[in-house]
């Protein structure tokens, strides 16, 4: 019986469908890649500092030649891994766009990355002097076209809203408890100071709900870091009703106070944070209110954008 001698085949190249062969159908295509690729990430931030996640990353090349088969996915996945073995700056990413399109030249012209993680920032409590940990639902977006390089982030911030309408009516409940309990004669200061200790006294509160503002905004091409923490201080610090993380009983109450002293609708969110990214340096931006109605079994809704010519599209 003979064998074959298999020492030899390992020096013989290996076949390149991709790159021999024929598509079935002639054809460009938008993009071409891979997603959910998990890859862990060094963010590099504005205070010199690093931010680490583990991220869900997507990868794209557009096929321009409608005669080749497709694109070499492993030249993609090769050169993203190499970008997470470094601090993630804007200057790295764009490098990596490129060597994207280097890589495949004859085939395409435009160049996709979007990194999906948690952003992990340390927030003080209110009053105390603890901190923790929040996470915030992120996203870096990247996109090559030819020599433009458009730059996105995402993130989403959660709060806590109080309705108007259900304070109002909460407030007039008080005012007709207060009437029945002690008439229309009157009344001690020290017993009206008892009273409003009581339940009896705040015989009713309005409803307020966990709420998530979802923000896009757009980078100059000059910036070299991702200003994720800017813009979680920018929404908290508009609001001023953030979820908190370590909680004493004063931060408690500090945090019933905001949320008294700063009623919303889903409305008045979308125009507070609006006002403010205005008078920040972003070319675009797309906010999305949700308030997650503890009255209501639906939740409401409120969208905007900066309204630029050719900007983002008010779609929900």
């Amino acid at each position: 019986m003979k064998f074959m001698d298999l020492s030899s085949m390992g020096s013989k190249s290996m076949p390149d469908i991709a790159s021999v062969s024929q598509p079935k159908a002639a054809g460009v295509l938008d993009w071409v890649g891979m997603s959910e690729i998990e890859v862990p990430l060094q963010i590099a931030t504005r205070n010199g500092g690093i931010a680490h996640a583990v991220a869900k990353a997507q990868a794209y090349v557009n096929l321009i030649n409608p005669d080749a088969k497709g694109i070499h996915m492993s030249r993609l996945y090769l050169l993203l891994d190499e970008l997470c073995h470094q601090p993630l700056t804007v200057a790295s990413l764009k490098e990596v766009l490129g060597r994207f399109l280097e890589s495949h030249k004859g085939l395409s012209d435009q160049a996709f990355l979007d990194f999906r993680f948690e952003f992990l920032a340390r927030r003080p409590a209110l009053k105390s002097e603890f901190s923790g940990w929040k996470a915030y639902p992120s996203r870096i977006i990247a996109t090559q076209r030819g020599d433009e390089i458009e730059l996105e982030l995402r993130c989403e911030i959660p709060y806590s809203s109080t309705c108007p309408c259900s304070a109002a009516l909460a407030r007039q409940l008080i005012q007709q408890q207060f009437k029945s309990d002690f008439g229309d004669g009157q009344v001690a200061a020290e017993d009206v100071y008892g009273w409003l200790g009581t339940e009896q006294g705040i015989v009713a509160t309005p409803h307020s709900q966990r709420s998530v503002a979802e923000v896009r905004v757009k980078l100059n091409s000059s910036v070299n870091s991702f200003a994720l923490e800017e813009i979680i201080n920018t929404v908290e610090g508009t609001l001023k009703t953030p979820v908190q993380t370590a909680v004493k009983r004063e931060d408690e109450q500090e945090f019933a106070r905001l949320n008294g002293q700063n009623l919303m609708f889903c409305e008045d969110a979308a125009r507070k944070i609006q006002k403010a990214l205005n008078d920040e340096p972003y070319p675009d931006f797309w906010i999305r209110i949700n308030h997650l109605e503890s009255l209501h079994a639906h939740n409401a809704v409120s969208i905007v954008t900066k309204g630029i010519k050719g900007g983002y599209l008010p779609q929900p």
